[in-house]
């Protein structure tokens, strides 16, 4: 058998395993979680996905089983530390707790309430919530992990050197790093390429690790980062400092007073160009937030199949299926990864090329 007939065994197998685990994991949920099922028994599909893509204040493990994570409030009581099972009670149903005001989770979100339970507006607006929830803790992990990998193929060249063939860890990465190199940022950004290239493999790899560890359903896997706007949101507001920061004169005339063309017309182009300074980085944040959002949710709506038809049949469908679009998830998780850092990288390279305009003058 071939290495690469293995290797594709190898993701079959896994992308089997996850789906047959997310079955076990979801099934658990579906059948000890009451809020799932409307007055009538009737499976809730709808709530049933957003409650698995949303961010939570603890980390779901299976059943009534979670992991509870620090709460971090402010308020002008002061700061509040605490953990998050005082939110829930024994049948992992959101709760009140008494602290410096009483607090109480609503669609994830803590908010001050009365003593009969109803939302106290004025006083929530006096809350700001700083807690490490479930997509905080698995960025954190990210980094992490980030930390472990480069350090450990950065401490493996200085004992090594350059010009030794790579093994373990440094075989795997520098072929992925030389490809954002090539393929990325030296095509689009031109000879300036290596002051940007810390960026770019950061954004590289911080997407792509969230993208895969939200492909696994055990922990520490499962959480939506790159599906959270917010996440996408600081990304894209970071490529948009770095890009008009670094950005030349000529950039700016091109935004503002189009060369080689009428006044006329340059009046017209201008606010257009200025729109678009905005709409770039809202492009990379909406894509990668649909994209990561939209696979999460078509493998749960499979899974979903089996608990609304309750028969072999719609399990010997939906299963396959779930299994495939998994596969392609791998891809995709990969490919999104791709696909911001070389936007990036190609707003960076319009932003700092340099136009000769005078030798093309009439």
């Amino acid at each position: 058998m071939t290495a690469k007939r293995i290797k594709s065994l190898l993701v079959a197998v896994f992308s089997l395993g996850i789906v047959l685990f997310s079955n076990m994991t979801f099934g658990q949920d579906t059948t000890q979680n009451g809020e799932i099922h409307g007055e009538a028994g009737e499976f809730d599909v709808t709530k049933t996905i957003l409650d698995h893509i949303k961010d939570d204040h603890s980390w779901h493990l299976w059943g009534h089983t979670s992991i509870s994570l620090p709460v971090i409030l402010c308020s002008d009581k002061g700061v509040e530390v605490f953990s998050s099972h005082h939110l829930v009670d024994e049948h992992h149903e959101p709760a009140a707790y008494q602290g410096k005001y009483l607090y109480k989770t609503f669609e994830g979100k803590i908010k001050v309430v009365n003593a009969d339970g109803s939302i106290s507006e004025a006083a929530s607006k006096n809350v700001w919530d700083f807690s490490i929830t479930k997509n905080v803790a698995s960025l954190l992990l990210t980094v992490f992990i980030l930390l472990v990998v480069f350090l450990s193929v950065a401490n493996a060249y200085k004992k090594t050197g350059i010009t030794s063939a790579p093994k373990g860890l440094q075989s795997f990465m520098e072929p992925i790093i030389l490809f954002v190199r090539d393929d990325v940022a030296k095509p689009n950004i031109g000879k300036h390429y290596a002051k940007y290239m810390p960026f770019l493999l950061t954004v590289f790899f911080l997407i792509w690790i969230n993208n895969m560890l939200g492909l696994v359903p055990l922990f520490p896997g499962g959480a939506n980062v790159s599906g959270n706007i917010a996440f996408t949101m600081t990304l894209a507001v970071f490529t948009f400092i770095l890009v008009n920061i670094n950005g030349n004169k000529s950039y700016w005339q091109h935004i503002f007073w189009m060369p080689g063309m009428h006044w006329s017309m340059k009046l017209f182009l201008a606010p257009i160009e200025l729109l678009g300074v905005f709409t770039k980085p809202i492009s990379l944040m909406i894509r990668l937030f649909a994209n990561i959002t939209a696979g999460h949710i078509l493998v749960l709506s499979l899974i979903c199949l089996i608990f609304i038809f309750k028969s072999i049949f719609a399990s010997a469908i939906a299963v396959p299926f779930a299994v495939f679009i998994n596969m392609i998830e791998l891809l995709v998780a990969f490919l999104q990864a791709f696909i911001f850092t070389m936007l990036a990288a190609m707003y960076i390279g319009m932003a700092t090329e340099e136009h000769h305009h005078e030798e093309h003058a009439h």
